[in-house]
């Protein structure tokens, strides 16, 4: 799991980087919103975990940023020192899944963070998944546009699941090749051009099925439901 933390205080950043090391976790601490919104917007986490009392703005307004630009509804946990009851309603009011007040026992905040990715997981116990026209069944390995069956290599079938599973999310080619591949050393990121290539043919994405791959420049792509004004050509555009 990826975590994003905002932490301007770098004893407390550390700490909390150390317990997310402890459990596996790559946690990457930023300490001011701007940055934090920066990286958060152009690669893929996760979980964010949120101070409030920051240098160049307030938590909140980094939430309420977040929530804004973002196109799928990734957990978020304060984590402050303020802990007044007006303080936790309004930070979730403004989005927060949860609220967590300083300092923060190791295990509670572990448990926290397991629950809220257990609440955000995608649905995997599922046999079939039903995305407009789309027809997976997971158990099968088989995908179906209309009722009728698609032709797919074992690798494009992981990718199409992994792209409806995270529908509206921003997947970085990193992220596919660990999620999709298995692989955590750098490869040619063409490996994932290639059958995104590919699917945009073999998924028959235009409006009358209702999605689209988009490509995000120097990102990487996002799963999404299309209008169905928009014109076939469209559906390359970055």
């Amino acid at each position: 799991m990826r975590i994003a933390l905002l932490e301007d205080e770098q004893e407390q950043a550390q700490h909390v980087k150390a317990v997310m090391c402890e459990q596996g976790y790559q946690c990457d601490a930023y300490p001011n919103g701007q940055s934090f919104l920066s990286s958060v917007l152009h690669r893929s986490y996760d979980l964010l975990i949120l101070d409030w009392q920051i240098p160049d703005m307030t938590g909140i307004d980094v939430l309420k940023s977040v929530r804004a630009q973002m196109n799928w509804r990734i957990p978020v946990l304060f984590l402050t020192q303020r802990d007044s009851e007006q303080d936790i309603v309004s930070a979730l009011d403004a989005g927060a899944d949860d609220y967590l007040s300083k300092p923060a026992r190791p295990a509670e905040l572990v448990a926290r963070i397991k629950a809220l990715a257990r609440r955000s997981a995608p649905e995997t116990d599922k046999e079939i998944l039903e995305f407009g026209p789309f027809v997976i069944n997971a158990q099968l390995r088989t995908i179906a546009l209309n009722g009728e069956p698609l032709t797919l290599t074992d690798k494009d079938f992981d990718l199409t699941l992994f792209l409806f599973q995270n529908q509206g999310r921003l997947l970085t080619r990193e992220m596919l090749l660990e999620r999709v591949w298995g692989l955590t050393r750098d490869i040619n990121t063409r490996t994932v051009d290639t059958h995104m290539s590919r699917l945009r043919r073999r998924l028959g994405l235009n409006p009358d099925n209702g999605f689209r791959i988009k490509t995000i420049y120097q990102r990487g792509y996002r799963l999404e439901a299309m209008s169905a004004t928009e014109t076939p050509d469209q559906v390359e555009q970055s």
